[in-house]
């Protein structure tokens, strides 16, 4: 395994760092800019791990370089703007605000040349996942939270099997290795997947977390227990001067700084903003549904191609996870969003019931914070290069987030960034 290098103090002038948003990426960068020999103060209205990185699949797949935009996913979005149990949802209320940013969307996954420069941008943030993730849980101890055993992908029939073609294609081109499996190396494989499904793969290098909050709060504590603080409140701009940051402002008061991440996800915009930089952030309300002791449980996290929903192995049950929601930041949630999941899992696995006790179940909404282009918005900002943006990284957050973090590190310490960021440029749309 690769060991990132931990600079010490000689290497850089100490910093006091203060990095917006407690999830996954800004826990991960507050550890690297730590280790980077500087002080760091974490600030988020909510405890580390509460938002979106509470309720994702718990994935991290370093193979996931697809953009969720391409030629092949907009063939499919009147399909699933047409199912009521489909993967994607759009309120039309919310519709006239969000076209700009479905323009831009179908723009980026119209051109295949796009999609694999998006391609081969994301691999530059996925490919050494654990080699920066596992230094960070070793030292919190949370080894027993992340499984490197896998993930699987799974068909239910020919032809979805060869619409699946070009992403994999793609994957391949990155460098993704993974195993064909037919129906009888699949019953193999895990037993309790419907006998309905005739292939799918295994992608041996990926892996995931059987506690995707858990695990966040214990980086996060990690964080604090050398040295680090939390602060608990809302960061609502910056203090500058002649274009050098000297506080992070809140709504409980100012907070010193020489150096400051946005990486408040979903609510990223705004604050970018204050930072010089308009970028179209969008919300993808993302829904889970967890079923304790449940019928059936899977070997690995595993995909159903066909209604795009991943049933994860968790600690506290059976998550399932992956639908898309477009309503803004302040609609209620629909929670038949959360209860059709478990219909569909019912198809995936023999002997689950789609019928289960409202104790057994529990049911989360959170943002993911998307882009058009599938790409995080990544680097320095347009008013001061002390402001760093590390927001927007959609489906890939638990991925991405140790090597952003990496990053977000070097930039901070006054170094070039170690991978080309002009595809993550703000300015970029």
């Amino acid at each position: 395994m690769l060991q990132p290098k931990v600079r010490s103090l000689a290497d850089t002038n100490k910093k006091t760092v203060v990095v917006i948003g407690a999830g996954m990426v800004g826990v991960c960068a507050a550890s690297y800019i730590q280790r980077a020999g500087h002080d760091v103060v974490i600030v988020d209205p909510n405890p580390p791990g509460e938002g979106a990185s509470f309720g994702n699949a718990g994935c991290i797949n370093p193979s996931s370089v697809v953009p969720i935009a391409g030629p092949d996913t907009l063939k499919k979005v009147p399909g699933y703007l047409l199912d009521p149990l489909g993967p994607l949802a759009i309120r039309w209320s919310y519709l006239p605000r969000i076209a700009p940013w479905l323009l831009r969307y179908a723009y980026a996954g119209s051109s295949s040349a796009r999609v694999e420069k998006q391609a081969d941008a994301l691999k530059t943030l996925l490919w050494s996942s654990f080699d920066y993730l596992m230094p960070l849980v070793q030292n919190a101890h949370a080894d027993q939270l992340v499984k490197r055993n896998g993930i699987l992908i799974v068909y239910r029939s020919e032809r979805g099997w060869q619409s699946d073609e070009r992403a994999w294609n793609i994957r391949k081109r990155a460098g993704v290795v993974w195993h064909d499996l037919n129906a009888d190396e699949l019953r193999q494989f895990d037993p309790s997947l419907s006998r309905d499904l005739i292939r799918a793969k295994h992608v041996a290098g990926n892996g995931h977390t059987v506690d995707p909050g858990g695990l966040v709060k214990a980086l996060a504590s990690a964080v604090a227990a050398d040295g680090g603080k939390i602060v608990r409140a809302k960061a609502t701009g910056f203090k500058i001067e002649n274009g050098k940051l000297r506080a992070v402002a809140t709504e409980t008061g100012e907070i010193p700084a020489d150096a400051a991440v946005i990486a408040a996800g979903a609510y990223s915009k705004t604050l970018a903003a204050q930072a010089g930089d308009t970028v179209p952030l969008e919300t993808e309300r993302g829904y889970h549904l967890v079923v304790r002791n449940p019928e059936a449980m899977p070997r690995v996290p595993t995909t159903d191609s066909e209604f795009s929903f991943v049933a994860t192995p968790m600690s506290g049950g059976l998550r399932l996870a992956g639908t898309v929601e477009l309503a803004g930041l302040n609609a209620k949630p629909n929670w038949q969003r959360s209860r059709m999941l478990l219909a569909r899992a019912a198809n995936l696995f023999q002997n689950l019931s789609p019928i289960v006790p409202e104790d057994r179940l529990s049911m989360w909404m959170g943002h993911r914070p998307s882009l058009p282009d599938s790409l995080p918005v990544l680097g320095r900002s347009s008013r001061s290069a002390d402001i760093i943006h590390a927001f927007g990284h959609q489906h890939v957050g638990m991925t991405a987030a140790p090597y952003t973090g990496h990053v977000v590190a070097e930039l901070v310490s006054g170094r070039p960034s170690p991978i080309d960021l002009s595809p993550f440029r703000p300015d970029r749309f």
